[in-house]
């Protein structure tokens, strides 16, 4: 893998890479996808505009560590094939279920053809608030890319509250 300019190996000493071997076919059909489709400009432009440090980490992954804007809440978040932390990236590396919970997140922009994955992951995440409590229990882009891995707890379906009178039933 070739060094571009102004996108160092995260973590570690000069020169030491985080991966080793090439990406397989898949995690290059995404990076590519993810770069046709708009969603990782945008990653890098957010990132650059946050003042983030920006370097290479594994399967294709771009690592914008020590964001500081307040939105959004999330410790990560993912913009097309950029992972943005609040962390420096050796923290994120060093935590495989996270990354690889984030990595999930750039394979579903990819299906869903990159910017359109953000309306329909936040009418999931309301989806999930009124089923749930909470915006990632029954999100199902968090779901499938791992709640526990993504620091979420799991939480049931909410009871629907009992029937309160007002009904044909009530009206004998």
């Amino acid at each position: 893998m070739t060094q571009r300019p102004g996108l160092p190996k995260a973590g570690g000493k000069a020169g030491q890479a985080l991966t080793a071997g090439a990406l397989t076919a898949g995690q290059r059909v995404r990076q590519l996808a993810n770069l046709a489709n708009g969603s990782t400009v945008l990653g890098l432009a957010v990132a650059v505009s946050a003042g983030t440090a920006l370097s290479r980490g594994p399967r294709g992954l771009i690592i914008a560590a020590n964001y500081r804007w307040r939105l959004p809440f999330a410790g990560a978040f993912v913009l097309g094939n950029v992972v943005v932390c609040r962390s420096d990236a050796k923290v994120l590396i060093s935590s495989p279920a996270l990354l690889g919970h984030e990595e999930r997140h750039c394979s579903q922009y990819a299906w869903c053809l990159g910017l359109p994955f953000l309306p329909l992951y936040f009418l999931a995440a309301g989806w999930s608030q009124l089923r749930t409590g909470d915006p990632a229990s029954g999100n199902f882009f968090e779901r499938r890319a791992g709640l526990e891995a993504g620091g979420y707890r799991v939480r049931s379906q909410r009871r629907p509250a009992a029937h309160r009178g007002g009904g044909m039933e009530d009206e004998a």
